[in-house]
């Protein structure tokens, strides 16, 4: 968790727990200065997220598949699943490597960059984080290529200009714990477009997320995903989520995709191996917080799944 005296939420609420998963790591920003036309090609970062938010004048995001789309002043665009795009001052404007580019550092995580013809000017904020978390990794594979926020047209006034605001100056001043304020700032943003796709979009209603939302299998999930090291039987979790174990292991089944017993154990597993990466623990200790009473069991069981033994998985890494 992000926080060491975070509370858990009520059992009633299993989605806004992984929205708290939602920790941001390796978070960088960028704030450029275009003035048309311009064009910057963003390269593909592999399991990383990639935002825009234009602060004035537009832009379009061009990306494979998918059609031209118009940045105005205020609209933010959330790329969850780190693809390749083309940022232009018009469609058919010429497109630049974005590493090709020249960048003024202003500190660790924050740089400007300026570019193109000199015509009329664009200024906007991007940025690239990556999430550390199997639950925040589930919910963003289930997002679509493109998320778009119009925080500026909401009631609630100019709350992402205010937070751009801040990031810049966090960025600027570089004060003790200003990476954190930053980060803790861009999960207001992310959060905040993907909260707007779970309320609005139909499909958010599908599958794992409707499972989530669903009063008597979101219980169980949300105590599956507290305390996988237990030993949960069936027969536990219905009588957790109020039901008998035929009627929660029809209804899990039906709404999750898979049995409750693969779920658990896929479950154990992801956390396991992020463990495994994230940190020196022994492979043993790694094992019985993943639930396994023995380390032998948990090595069988991690390599008929991912396919490499525990061990494997840090060698790989390093």
């Amino acid at each position: 968790m992000r926080d060491s005296h975070f509370q858990p939420a009520p059992l009633s609420d299993p989605l806004g727990e992984v929205l708290h998963m939602l920790r941001l790591t390796g978070t960088l920003y960028c704030r450029a200065e275009l003035t048309a036309p311009w064009g910057l090609i963003m390269p593909e970062l592999v399991e990383s997220m990639m935002f825009v938010i234009v602060t004035s004048g537009h832009g379009w995001v061009v990306m494979d598949g998918e059609e031209p789309l118009l940045v105005g002043q205020g609209s933010m665009i959330l790329l969850p699943h780190g693809k390749s795009y083309r940022l232009l001052s018009n469609p058919d404007a010429r497109a630049v490597p974005l590493f090709d580019l020249p960048v003024e550092s202003i500190s660790e995580r924050y740089e400007i960059m300026r570019h193109g013809g000199g015509g009329e000017m664009t200024r906007a904020t991007s940025g690239v984080v990556q999430f550390d978390h199997v639950a925040a990794r589930r919910l963003v594979s289930l997002l679509p290529p493109v998320l778009r926020l119009d925080a500026w047209n909401d009631d609630g006034g100019h709350w992402l200009q205010s937070t751009l605001g801040l990031i810049a100056r966090e960025a600027s001043a570089m004060r003790p714990g200003g990476e954190t304020v930053m980060t803790r700032l861009a999960d207001v943003l992310v959060i905040q477009a993907i909260r707007t796709w779970l309320d609005e979009a139909p499909e958010a209603n599908l599958g794992w997320l409707a499972a989530l939302r669903d009063r008597q299998v979101g219980r169980a999930l949300a105590l599956i995903h507290r305390r996988p090291e237990q030993d949960w039987s069936i027969a536990e979790l219905a009588g957790e989520a109020g039901m008998s174990r035929s009627a929660f292991s029809a209804r899990f089944t039906e709404l999750v995709g898979q049995p409750a017993a693969q779920y658990l154990s896929q479950w154990r597993l992801h956390l396991a191996r992020a463990q495994l990466l994230e940190t020196r623990e022994s492979v043993g200790t790694v094992a019985r917080r993943a639930g396994y009473q023995s380390e032998a069991a948990f090595g069988r069981a991690f390599k008929q799944f991912f396919g490499i033994p525990p061990g494997g998985v840090r060698k790989l890494a390093a």
